[in-house]
């Protein structure tokens, strides 16, 4: 194909040029923490993560121009600095799990950190492995256009012509580290809630005292989630809210109707007794009175029964993805078996510098390497018996090599910001924990453990798959050296993974920190660190393998899940995990995407031709991402003093929540504004589109 094609890269094959430097490696490394780390905030928190090709192209570039870097070494910077998010949606989709579902009492052990390091690294290579193995005929297929590629690389040639958009990411990424600053010192609430309780009634026909109720909230007041809200647009943002519609406003206020007369006495004991078992903090007495209060008790119903149901909601969504994808999906399986013969046969035939990825018998090792890192994890560590420790080892790399290459082949279609990654996951979780039982292995044998741990290094593996596909494609316009990328994102993957738990510690340990403040059980699952992908893995695996899950709950939702179906709702998973995010979350996401729809609205008004609305829709972006950056970071940079109980600065003891709204209209001055403003004239050319 690519000798007829003719395919001419940006840099030619011949051009020797500065690649693979110090600096640019380190500039990588350094994106790629830090941008894995803001994606793990906002993953736990909301349930998202934002793609990081393209922050990671503008501040590569605009620091290598700085120092008359080459194009290349922008790209390679780029390709290293994006990895990490990949490696951060697969630890935080998955290794909360083990805490959630109570494998691991506490999150943090020595031991622990080692389990999750090989489980990120292995799969990280994993990944990698089978994208060198698959690469020249995936990136060379004319039927998968890789639109995030493409305006990737686009990015960087306009680069050499023009100035950047970095100082839209760069001021916004200021200003959302200042207001969550100014939120952390309580300056303002970061959100404001009241519990409407219903006067005591008596359902009809009955002499039963009922208190119903419901909870009003504002958005939160978060640069982050308004910018998510602004990425995904209004018609995505209004679906996420209406999950959280049903569930805060339908769901939680009828059972709370219904299931107050069962708050007897004995009953409230008996739940103090829980909290305080679960929160060694807590005395009796103060146990007593959290379980009797009110809103507590709304926020255990949507604990205990809303999320369950939402989760029942989100598999079934899931399902209907990948159903959707059927065609999709059986191509990518029957295009990796061809591959893989294409690959062993004539990989070594084309040495030119631009087709040169790693050697095949590397390659081979890499893969062995990690299925014997497989086995003793799930053998040594998670005490399962020697045959089902092979036969996991076996299954991971069989579904770690479809799913690469599905997942490589997915993002070539829509761009990896769309690739179903917790769908795949929850594929490989399902499938593993099933031939587990066969096995006759059960929670004692660490079965529990062992499918989570498969389900975690496919997870990461396919992550890092679709994203290192997606810049291969774009090395390969550009004329990047295939293997140097590879071995850049491989450094990527290990030195990422040697980080990203402590980032989940961190966060873990700050959230648990402020639910002793605050009255409420921290910690991931919690309120305020959803984990909703984590959430559903440890459910399903305690429900397979264990025998624990709620399956009526499940259901109700699988059912709920088949209505929005059968209504044609657009996404079904997006309503589902609105359910499961707190009212506040979704909220300040619905309003992100008004902004979108707002400025939409002004690009028609004003008559902007093509050119003017990309110019409005990379700035509106570059914003975004910006504030989500910005606040992610300055939150983890607080995560430390909450875990030491450092008393921070407090302005407020009860700061007003009208300087929220006030900040809150300032983000929305600047999405609105700022983008509009930079719409440029009629006649000047297009950017490159922007995708997230």
């Amino acid at each position: 194909m690519a000798e007829q094609k003719k395919h001419v890269p940006f840099v030619s094959a011949e051009t020797s040029m500065a690649e693979f430097t110090i600096r640019a490696l380190i500039i990588g490394l350094v994106m790629a923490v830090i941008l894995g780390a803001a994606n793990a905030y906002l993953g736990l928190k909301a349930g998202m993560t934002i793609a990081a090709t393209y922050p990671a192209a503008v501040i590569g570039m605009a620091i290598l121009k700085s120092v008359k870097g080459s194009i290349l070494e922008e790209n390679f910077a780029r390709t290293v600095g994006s990895i990490g998010e990949s490696v951060a949606a697969g630890a935080i989709f998955t290794l909360p799990a083990f805490y959630i579902s109570g494998i691991w009492k506490d999150f943090y052990t020595p031991w622990h950190y080692v389990t999750a390091t090989l489980i990120l690294i292995s799969g990280g290579i994993l990944g990698i492995m089978f994208v060198a193995l698959l690469r020249r005929v995936m990136v060379e297929d004319v039927e998968l256009p890789f639109p995030e590629s493409i305006a990737a690389a686009e990015i960087h040639k306009t680069g050499r012509k023009a100035g950047t958009g970095s100082k839209f990411l760069f001021s916004a990424m200021f200003g959302g580290a200042v207001i969550k600053a100014l939120a952390e010192f309580k300056l303002f609430p970061e959100t404001w809630e009241k519990f409407i309780l219903f006067s005591k009634q008596t359902i009809t026909g009955t002499t039963i005292p009922v208190n119903g109720g419901m909870l009003a909230s504002s958005p939160g007041i978060s640069p982050a989630y308004m910018g998510v809200g602004y990425i995904i647009g209004p018609k995505l943002g209004a679906l996420n809210f209406s999950g959280g519609l049903l569930a805060w406003g339908l769901l939680t206020p009828l059972i709370m109707y219904f299931i107050n007369p069962y708050f007897t006495q004995d009953f409230i004991n008996g739940w103090a007794q829980y909290l305080v078992g679960v929160d060694k903090s807590l005395s009796l007495a103060k146990a007593t009175e959290r379980a009797g209060d009110p809103v507590f008790q709304m926020y255990a119903i949507w604990k205990y029964i809303v999320k369950p149901i939402a989760i029942g909601g989100m598999l079934m969504g899931a399902g209907f993805t990948l159903f959707k994808m059927r065609k999709s999906l059986a191509a990518g399986i029957g295009r990796s078996i061809g591959d893989v013969k294409k690959a062993a046969s004539g990989g070594e035939v084309n040495t030119s510098r631009t087709e040169k990825d790693i050697k095949f018998s590397w390659i081979v090792i890499g893969i062995l390497i990690v299925a014997v890192a497989t086995f003793c994890i799930t053998r040594f560590i998670f005490q399962t018996d020697f045959l089902p420790a092979i036969v996991a080892a076996t299954v991971l790399i069989i579904l770690a090599f479809f799913f690469a290459a599905i997942s490589g082949y997915l993002v070539g279609i829509m761009g990896s910001s769309n690739n179903p990654i917790s769908g795949l996951t929850l594929t490989a979780l399902v499938v593993t924990a099933l031939i587990m039982v066969s096995m006759g292995v059960d929670a004692s044998h660490g079965g529990i453990a062992a499918v989570l741990g498969v389900a975690a290094i496919v997870c990461v593996s396919a992550a890092v798959a679709g994203e290192m596909l997606q810049d291969l494609k774009a090395g390969h316009i550009l004329g990047g050296t295939p293997w140097k990328m590879q071995i850049g994102d491989i450094i990527g993957v290990v030195i990422s993974g040697l980080v990203m738990f402590y980032v989940l510690v961190f966060l873990n340990q700050a959230d648990i920190a402020q639910g002793i403040k605050e009255g409420y059980e921290g910690g991931f699952g919690s309120q305020k660190l959803s984990a909703p992908q984590a959430g559903l893995m440890a459910m399903l695996s305690k429900g397979i393998v264990g025998g624990a899950m709620s399956w009526p709950l499940i259901v109700v939702g699988m059912l709920m899940g088949l209505a929005f179906i059968l209504m044609q709702v657009k996404s079904p998973m997006l309503v589902s995990v609105g359910m499961y995010l707190p009212l506040e979350t979704t909220f300040a996401i619905f309003v992100g995407g008004l902004l979108k729809g707002i400025v939409d609205i002004y690009n028609k008004k004003r008559n902007y031709n093509e050119a003017q609305k990309a110019r409005v829709e990379n700035v509106g972006i570059l914003l975004a991402a910006g504030f989500i950056a910005g606040e992610a970071l300055t939150g983890l940079a607080f995560a430390p003093f909450k875990i030491a109980e450092v008393a921070i600065l407090k302005i407020f003891a009860n700061p007003p929540i009208e300087l929220g709204m006030v900040v809150l209209l300032i983000i929305a001055a600047v999405l609105i504004y700022i983008p509009l403003r930079n719409a440029g004239k009629p006649d000047e050319p297009a950017p490159p589109a922007v995708s997230m």
